[in-house]
């Protein structure tokens, strides 16, 4: 069976194993034991699934979409389980599907849902600089995650439903760059505490100690994706400089041999350290779209597609019509204060599980996957 074939039935049997109750690929809530909620690991799985639907023509990841979303959204947009006082920029995640939902289906609800979200963004924490706080436990924090997660959703809310004004977005992005570059290793930090005062914190630059894959990947997609959703003039030429800048510093890491890029980028031989899935696909997929749109030269795609078949060839196996795809860190973060083992550090960062199938890697792999589809009939 063609690699394709075989990946688009590993992608339809996820969903015939999942329920809005139960996703086979949410694996830290399943070892948790939390119930179902409203979270940006199902959103990011879902927002690849709409874009499966998309590139394929297939209604069978989108009407899973739908139904899941459906679950969760009241008549009135309210939304189950989301509480809005908790204050995290994570659970703006799942949002941003309801854009397109709300194209495809002209339900009201989805509207209305997007506008809670958006109201809640308002009600945010900034830092002193006027970016928003990572979490409401996080204070004063901005994390490079925390732009996918609610950056994205910001700019699409400004262009469907807003007033086309993306100031606030780039001024946040502006923020990240001017504190979170490393202009020695063209890498990014993971975090930047605006008050100095969080242990993991430098005390001087209020930066984070290490350069974590997964966080650099977040930053990657959404410079991608707001790549695409800015209208010129509005801050796309900046955004795309900030990606230009980004692919050219992290590129020289990549593994010679696979393609890949490791758990703590810049430490390759360090014993520990191993080739992560769920970056390296976030990498893949930020290149292979930034050339798609022009924003990145041409041979980035070649680079992005040279790390996605490497992790096709060395983390993805095929058992009969199960496929796994190994090789992603479950989560890592900094912090809170009561949990001191979040430092930031290099023997933090290889110290998290490493587990198979969970949505932080096959999200993003499945992106990269339609970017392949997209340059070719053939990945």
């Amino acid at each position: 069976m063609p690699m394709d074939e075989r990946i688009d039935r590993y992608v339809l049997r996820l969903i015939e194993q999942s329920s809005p109750e139960r996703t086979a690929w949410n694996i830290e809530r399943a070892r948790q034991g939390k119930p179902a909620s409203w979270n940006y690991i199902d959103g990011c799985m879902l927002t690849a699934l709409l874009e499966m639907s998309q590139i394929l023509g297939d209604r069978r990841y989108s009407d899973f979409v739908e139904r899941f979303v459906d679950s969760f959204i009241g008549a009135d947009g309210t939304i189950r389980t989301w509480d809005a006082g908790k204050q995290t920029l994570d659970d703006i995640n799942e949002g941003r599907v309801l854009f397109p939902l709300y194209a495809m289906t002209g339900k009201e609800k989805y509207r209305l849902a997007a506008e809670r979200l958006h109201q809640a963004l308002q009600c945010q924490p900034r830092t002193c600089e006027g970016s928003w706080w990572h979490k409401a436990i996080y204070p004063h924090q901005v994390w490079l995650d925390g732009i996918y997660m609610a950056q994205v959703f910001s700019a699409l809310y400004e262009k469907h439903f807003g007033q086309g004004n993306y100031g606030d977005v780039l001024h946040q992005l502006q923020t990240v760059r001017r504190h979170m570059f490393d202009e020695r290793k063209g890498l990014y930090y993971h975090g930047y505490d605006a008050s100095r005062t969080a242990f993991w914190a430098d005390r001087e630059t209020g930066l984070s100690q290490s350069f974590w894959l997964r966080a650099m990947g977040w930053f990657a997609i959404a410079l991608a994706d707001l790549a695409e959703i800015l209208p010129p003039g509005e801050g796309r030429d900046e955004t795309a400089g900030l990606l230009r800048e980004m692919m050219a510093g992290v590129l020289p890491y990549s593994d010679k041999a696979t393609g890949m890029y490791w758990q703590v980028v810049d430490q390759p031989d360090r014993e520990g350290n191993y080739l992560e899935t769920s970056g390296s696909s976030m990498l893949a997929y930020a290149m292979l779209k930034g050339a798609r749109l022009g924003v990145l030269p041409e041979a980035y795609a070649a680079y992005g597609r040279r790390t996605f078949e490497g992790i096709v060839q060395h983390r993805l196996t095929f058992c009969g019509d199960d496929l796994r795809l190994d090789g992603i860190c479950l989560v890592a973060g900094l912090g809170p204060e009561n949990n001191p083992r979040r430092d930031g550090t290099f023997s933090y960062y290889v110290s998290e599980p490493v587990v198979s199938n969970d949505a932080k890697g096959v999200a993003p792999f499945v992106l990269a996957y339609t970017e392949i589809l997209r340059l070719s009939p053939e990945p």
